[in-house]
């Protein structure tokens, strides 16, 4: 059902609630319920998938008043790939669903502010030659901000996302200290996503799939009859979907067309004597600086259309043959447009055991657990979704927080996320300096 917000904020849930149980078994019991408890109302994020489907269906069973909002926060359909971004089915889907529960719908514009938070910061990043990941920006600045901000407005209690993680609660020193952990199904766990959020946004958010695996969610789904049961999931940019980055950022980066230079194994930095360190904080900074190319390092091997369109570890696009194993991107530089590469994956330039990041890209979202400089803490980490984490120690200086990982990590990229957990708690993270 199709709901503007002035009719949304009317609702009354004791009048209107029972019309939403269509099981006549439980229809005196939600009735007699109702006179003696309100029930919580929840703001679910309905993207037209299969997962914040069955978010919803969920909250529903469990008593839950259940609003769904769709979040249309792109217009260009010009830069995706055909078939992969159908946002108008989504909608289509997501209201189905609505409808289905019986349940409040609503589709929210949220082009503007994606723009200004997301596509912008990307544009800018790209530019400065880091590789920034819009879908951790997306759910801090969007979902758990301007979204958040909209449900509150609607008097709800909670927002609800269909992420796989998990939400925990402790009291300690007694004010309630909010946990993120990570989803049950390893091979689906989206912790990783929501590495920048707070304790307040925390407060106000579910997670009803984190104790799920995918196909436990599309077998609730098909027992629920739920048009989503069956629907691949969604790829590509946070609310974009899979686009060709290059037609994407030439929208405001312009090509250029510039060389690729192949880096041999036995550049000279690869097997330079380490020197002797005055303390631990200068053997953190020393591992921590990239590697320095010169165009006269290698030999030019090709062409390319501009280096703010490469990031490191990149295999695809390079256009480059006649090596045994293929090229890599071991460094961009923007400033003169040279691509560096490597061949093969395990080429040297490509790894890294130390990273740093600054004061003012760090985060807890365990506040209470926030290193002070001098302090140390062993964790598990990961530079990028999907990636196992690795074990790894965290040095807090007094510029920033080096993360040391016990085996040398390949593709550290410049503006990606670093996440740092413990015992599957997520419990901060950081853009890469």
């Amino acid at each position: 059902m199709m709901m503007d917000s002035g009719i949304l904020e009317s609702i009354n849930f004791y009048n209107d609630a029972i019309k939403y149980f269509h099981n006549k078994n439980i229809y005196y019991f939600v009735n007699l319920q109702l006179q003696k408890y309100k029930m919580k109302r929840v703001v679910v994020g309905l993207s037209g998938g299969v997962d914040s489907s069955v978010t919803a269906y969920l909250l529903k069973e469990q008593g839950y008043e259940v609003i769904g909002l769709f979040m249309k926060n792109w217009h260009d359909d010009s830069v995706t790939i055909s078939d992969e971004c159908p946002w108008l089915e989504d909608s289509n889907d997501a209201m189905i669903v609505a409808e289905k529960l019986g349940i409040p719908f609503q589709t929210v514009d949220l082009s503007e502010q994606y723009k200004e938070r997301i596509v912008d910061y990307m544009f800018n990043e790209y530019e400065k030659g880091r590789t920034p990941n819009p879908d951790v920006l997306c759910n801090r600045e969007i979902k758990f901000d301007v979204f958040m901000n909209i449900a509150l407005s609607l008097g709800a209690d909670y927002v609800a996302t269909g992420h796989y993680c998990r939400k925990a609660e402790e009291i300690i020193d007694g004010k309630p200290v909010y946990k993120l952990l990570a989803g049950k199904d390893t091979n689906k766990d989206q912790s990783y996503f929501l590495c920048q959020l707070s304790q307040e946004q925390l407060s106000k958010a579910l997670f009803p799939i984190g104790e799920l695996t995918k196909p436990e969610v599309r077998e609730i789904a098909k027992e629920a009859d739920l048009i989503t049961a069956d629907k691949k999931d969604s790829q590509g940019l946070c609310f974009i979907g899979k686009v060709r980055l290059p037609d994407f950022l030439q929208q405001k980066l312009q090509p250029k067309e510039g060389e690729i230079i192949q880096i041999p194994t036995d550049f000279e930095q690869y097997n330079r004597t380490t020197p002797q360190f005055e303390n631990k904080e200068a053997e953190l900074a020393y591992f921590s600086t990239q590697f320095s190319y010169n165009k006269e390092d290698g030999k030019v091997v090709g062409k390319h259309q501009g280096a703010h369109y490469f990031t490191k570890g990149q295999r695809k696009g390079l256009a480059v043959g006649g090596t045994k194993e293929p090229l890599f991107v071991i460094e961009t530089d923007v400033n003169t447009n040279i691509i560096y590469t490597g061949e093969g994956k395990n080429h040297q330039g490509l790894y890294r055991s130390v990273l740093f990041v600054s004061n003012e890209e760090l985060h807890w979202v365990r506040e209470d657990l926030a290193l002070q400089t001098g302090e140390t803490m062993e964790v598990e980490a990961r530079i990028r979704y999907r990636q196992p984490l690795e074990k790894a120690t965290l040095h807090k200086v007094e510029k920033g927080l080096y993360v040391e990982f016990e085996n040398p990590q390949s593709a550290i990229q410049e503006g990606q996320f670093v996440a740092w957990y413990q015992n599957e708690e997520l419990l901060g993270s950081g853009v890469i300096s």
